[in-house]
This record gives C-alpha cells, structure tokens and sequence, in this order.
C-alpha cells in the first residue's frame, strides 16, 4: 500500500492531493480515496482517475486532507477496503501503509464491545481501536493505540474535531515530510513532493509527528521532542515527465547512458586505476580487513547480485555469498568481524531487505548498502553505502536502477579488487572501457527497431525460456523477470549448463528460448546448449556480440549487442532484454509502466 498525505495551509487541498495521487500512481493502483478536512472522503476503485472523476461529481474543498492510493494486501480492491478509513463514530480517519500483524486478535477485541466493520482491511482495524482511545487528545490516542499494535505502518491519522492537526507515525514504511512556506506536505516517497518543495524531513521508526499548519513538532520513540532535520532533495521534476516517450518505461531503458554517466560521475580516478566511493570512507579500514562479502537483495536487486558476486570473486578475489532478504532472516547467520553484508535495493524500503540488515547488525556484522533512494530507511541504517544516483523511476518494472546497481558492482569490484590483487593496469582498463560505456549505449540505442520487430513475432506466444551462463545466467533470470512484469507471459530461467537436469522436457515448436551468449569464454559451451534446443525444434532467439557471425541454421533470430569489456558485458545485454520485455508487452495491449498485482517497492512481507 502507498499514500500521499498533505497538510496545506489556507489553500484547497483536494487539487494537491489528487496530484500527489497521481505522482505515486506507480506506487499502487486498486483503488484511491481522500479524506478533506470538513468536508468529508470519498473513494473509488481502479486507478486515481476513477477517484477524480467520483470529485468531479462530489467536490471536497478544505485546507488539510489525507490521500491514499491502495496496493491490496488485506481484502480485494473495493470501495469498503479503500483507504482512508473510519472509526464507528465517523470521528476518526487514517491512511496507512504496512501490516497489522495483530489484526484478527484485536477485531475479535473490538467487536466484543460493538464495534462494527465494514471492510476486510487490517487498517480498519487500527482506525477503530484509535477510535476507542480517543477523547480529546489526537496524538495521544494515536500512540495508545500503536503500543497494542505488532506489525509495520506508516500512518496518517486526522480527526473531525480538529481539522487543522495531522498525527503522522512510522515503524517500518517510509515517511518523508515536506517543508514549504508556512505547510507541510508528506508522503511516502519523496518524488510525490518536488513540484512543491525539495526541502524534505525523514522520519524514523518509533517517531510520532504533529502537522499543524506551519508547524510540525517531531517526537522519537520515548516521546521526547527531538531536532528536525531538514535535507534537500537533488531530482529534478522534470524527471517525472515523458517528454516525448509513449511510456515511463520505454523512457527508462533509454535514459541507461545517462544512468551509467550519474551513476560513475566523479568515482573513476582512472589514471590511478583506483574508485573512489564516499560513502565508504567511513568504515574503509572494516571492508580493508573483510574476508567474506554476503550480498542480501529481493526481485531484480538480487539477480543483480547475483552477477556482483560473479564480478567480485573472480576480479577482487574476495569469497561472496548470494541471500535473497526474504530467505536470509531466517537462516543461521553467525557474527563476525570479518564478513559484512552489502543489502542491494532501488526503494531502500523493501521489508526483507530491510529486516536482514537489522539481523546482520545485531550480529555485529559490517552493514553496507547500495540504495537509490537518498534518506530511504536502509541507506540510514546501514554502516556505510553507495548511492545510485539514478534518479526516480516510475515504470513499476525496474530497469534504469538495474542497470546502476550493475554498474556500482563494477566500481564495487574495483574498489575492492584494488584493496586486494587487482593491478592498476588491470583497475585502468576496465575504468577506460566503464568511461567510453555510456557513448557505447548510445549508439547501440539509435536504432531499436529490429528488437521490436523480434518482439512482435513473439509477443503471442504463451510460454518463452531465458538461458545463459557465468555473468550472463543472472541476466537470463532478469530478462525473464521483466517478460513476466509487464507481459505476463510464463517465462523461465535457467543457466545454461541446467537445461539436461529436467528443464529442457518443456521444450518443443512452441516454446521459444532466448540465449545469451556473447563472445567470452563460455560462449562455446553456450553455443552447444542452443544446439541442444535447436535438436526440440523449439525457436532459438540468439542474443550475441556483433564480433560473432551466426549462420542460419543455428539461430531462428539473431540480436547483436556491442562487444565490451567481460565485467561490462551484462550491462550491455540487459538494455535489449529490457526492451524486448517492452515491446511484447506493448504488443499485447497491456498497461506497462503499472502491471497487475505489482508495487514498485515491496514494504509488506
């Protein structure tokens, strides 16, 4: 679930919020509603323009408000389950993001002395039981209540008594507070608020906020006051445009040279053969002395990781460990000086992520991040990181902060590898080969038109199988992964080497594999697997380097990619899997910058 809230000063609120809603529209989409001080909430199910349209008909005019727009976790997308929600006296109204883990426990609770529901929802649950506590006092009532509370929120509470208060509290799900001139404007995620103000207040967990208008007094968890900092937000606006493009998505893919420029800008030290990062100088002497790297990540972070650890073991000579976050908190993990944990993630909200590097703090392991969301939770809570400096991304499907994260794992491997037995030669060559990549994408961007036209003879088919080895397996696994978000066709992904262990008896006439196999030291032996599929007559799209002459009879459809450095390689490859996965799910008429089911950043577990 993911909301915008707003507290505006002597101006109508309805406007702001509705286009905060918009803004986060890729945050979640099954239904929307607001709650306008005096004048009442309405709600709609479908995406924000069902809920501008339900306006329209229904204005709310006020000065202070509160919005949602819903990601379902507990109950179907409807009107009962949109947020916000009230409390049985129609005092109390909230919108939240997270889980109410208690939920069932204390609806039982509540419904012995008469409460009665109207929705599916935890957060209905958390609205009545404010309602119980509640008096006179808003923020008191607001904190009572949480203490009953296990779970995750972050939440927006507003009481008809009051129409000028907002109480804000997080455990768990981001709260950015925005500072303008004389109000205040909060969100979930910072891009919500640059057309109003870039001057922003992170909340952490534990902390309470009361949003008056032109005042906002913080609170941590004891319920001391505590000092407001304020940071700048460095995107710019315009970032959350078009500008030209049919989709958010298909602006993303293309936007990879300037990630690749953002994401190296002012790190190379090339004639030294040396990275410099930053946000590590802090605890150098730690990652100096580390004999052993755990990379925790989830989705499109971690198949990320996947090609790092790659990277790092065989150019920094460093042994690496690969954990999904969801998975990672509950094995035995051990503590050690000598093993820190790097947590991979776009958002920097991502629960399981999150969750695994408090286990790995409490352990007393060095806790690194790599996070494109500046003030995001895990960027604040590990030891040390490096930012990706990719900008927002918009289309629900990760493309353009993939493509940072694989390249901060080359500057990482460098970094590393310097510390260790990489030579400054060996640094130079592959900081030159990383400094001409961005001209390099370029040029193989200027032309898409024959991965369209390849993505159009398959869009219609309904199962496809992604291989590759080394490096390039995890980016068989991500190239499946984008099919999947934005086409929804079945897609599988496998090393190469796997397709005789089980996988290869689906193939057949209708099963179509796209290989990757660029001209490197496995290319052979990738070659021999795509002959293999050739012999189950199933459609071979060829992914290679344009030094690689293909005849036809080993390829159905060949898609060339430049050839660059081994450690730059996947970051090649990824760009025409990323649009192939576009262009098919644009040929199926699908909505793809907003995938059913999907969020852009997973708070739940």
């Amino acid at each position: 679930m993911w909301n915008i809230w707003l507290c505006r000063g002597g101006k109508d609120v309805t406007p702001i919020l509705v286009d905060g809603l918009r803004k986060l529209e890729y945050r979640g989409y099954d239904s929307a509603g607001v709650y306008v001080a005096g004048a009442g909430v309405a709600k709609a199910v479908g995406k924000v323009a069902m809920l501008a349209a339900e306006l329209e008909n229904n204005p709310k005019v006020g000065t202070a408000g509160i919005a949602h727009t819903r990601w379902a976790t507990h109950g179907v997308p409807s009107v009962e389950n949109a947020h916000p929600h009230t409390d049985n006296k129609g005092t109390i109204h909230i919108v939240h993001n997270g889980i109410i883990e208690n939920w069932a426990e204390l609806k039982t609770e509540l419904r012995v002395v008469g409460v009665i529901f109207v929705s599916e929802t935890d957060t209905e649950v958390l609205a009545q039981l404010i309602g119980t506590y509640y008096e006179d006092n808003l923020q008191t009532a607001v904190a009572t209540a949480l203490k009953r509370i296990r779970g995750t929120y972050g939440l927006a509470v507003m009481s008809t008594k009051y129409n000028d208060q907002i109480v804000l509290a997080r455990m768990g799900s981001p709260i950015v507070i925005g500072v303008g001139q004389g109000e205040h404007f909060v969100s979930s995620d910072p891009s919500a608020l640059l057309a109003y103000t870039k001057n922003v207040m992170y909340l952490d967990d534990g902390d309470m906020a009361l949003v008056t208008e032109g005042a906002c007094v913080i609170t941590n968890k004891r319920g001391n006051i505590k000092e407001a900092v304020t940071e700048v937000i460095d995107w710019d606006a315009t970032v959350l445009q078009k500008n030209g493009y049919d989709h958010y998505m298909q602006k993303e893919i293309f936007e990879a040279a300037d990630v690749v420029r953002a994401t190296t800008r002012g790190r190379m030290l090339i004639e030294e053969g040396a990275v410099k990062l930053g946000g590590l100088e802090s605890v150098a002497e730690r990652i100096s002395s580390i004999k052993r790297l755990m990379i925790v990540g989830c989705g499109s972070a971690y198949y990320a990781g996947t090609i790092g650890r790659l990277m790092i073991e065989e150019y920094a000579d460093l042994p690496v460990e690969i954990e999904l976050g969801s998975e990672f908190r509950y094995k035995k993990n051990f503590g050690s000086t000598t093993t820190a944990v790097l947590a991979v993630t776009q958002s920097g909200e991502t629960a399981d992520t999150l969750a695994s590097v408090r286990i790995a703090k409490e352990l007393g392991l060095l806790t690194l991040g790599m996070v494109n969301t500046v003030g995001s939770s895990i960027s604040r809570e590990t030891d040390a990181g490096v930012h990706n400096h990719a900008g927002p991304e918009i289309a629900v499907a990760s493309t353009k902060a993939f493509i940072s994260q694989l390249t901060v794992f080359v500057l990482l491997t460098v970094f590393l590898g310097r510390k260790r037995s990489m030579s400054e030669a060996e640094a130079r060559e592959i900081l030159q080969a990383l400094e001409k990549l961005p001209t390099v994408i370029k040029t193989f961007l200027s032309d898409t038109s024959h991965i369209k036209a390849v993505a159009e003879k398959y869009a219609q088919a309904r199962d496809m199988m992604f291989i590759g080895r080394k490096l390039h397996a995890g980016i068989a696994y991500e190239g499946s992964l984008k099919l999947k978000e934005v086409s929804y066709m079945h897609a599988e992904a496998y090393a190469g080497g796997e397709l005789k262990h089980g996988s290869i008896a689906m193939l057949g006439p209708d099963f179509p594999v796209l290989a990757i196999a660029p001209n490197d030291d496995v290319f052979e032996k990738m070659m021999s697997n795509v002959a293999e599929v050739r012999a189950r007559r199933a459609p071979v799209i060829l992914l290679t380097t344009n030094d690689v002459k293909i005849s036809t009879d080993e390829a159905d459809e060949v898609i060339l990619m430049p050839k660059v450095h081994p450690l730059l390689q996947p970051i090649i490859a990824t760009i025409p899997l990323q649009l192939f996965a576009y262009y098919v799910g644009v040929a199926r008429g699908l909505v793809v910058d907003q995938p059913r089911n999907l969020a852009k950043s997973v708070t739940v577990e």
